[in-house]
């Protein structure tokens, strides 16, 4: 079976360039993402370490700096708690990307989506 990581990456890298919401102290994603050679930012509210080839900017998505997501094909949020979906959907309807999402556990999805079923996981992709 292939690893959530790779199914993950796999799933996302056909909206490139993409930004990651929340990148904390999981760059797995992200660095899977770069080595099928798309162009990653990560955000997050606390300065992280990024893989090369991943761009970290300070930001949140409560109250974001529209400039770092208007080129984006997508925003993607991994273990997104049920708060942020609003903002980060908003946020992506706003410059004209997907969001995808994982959550939390038993967390559902707080805005209208379908889904992906992925090895363990489901990917929820928000309702433009």
């Amino acid at each position: 079976m292939k690893p959530v990581r790779d199914a993950l990456a796999d799933e996302l890298a056909r909206y490139d360039p993409l930004v990651e919401i929340g990148i904390g102290r999981r760059p797995a994603v992200a660095r899977a993402l770069v080595d099928r050679g798309c162009r990653v930012t990560a955000t997050d509210v606390h300065p992280r370490e990024t893989p090369d080839g991943v761009r970290f900017i300070l930001d949140d998505v409560v109250d974001p700096d529209y400039a770092i997501y208007a080129d984006a094909g997508a925003l993607y949020a991994l273990n997104c708690p049920p708060e942020l979906h609003r903002p980060a959907r908003d946020l992506a309807r706003r410059v004209g990307a997907a969001f995808l999402f994982t959550t939390l556990g038993g967390d559902g999805p707080a805005v209208p989506v379908s889904r992906r079923t992925l090895p363990s996981e489901t990917l929820f992709v928000a309702q433009r």
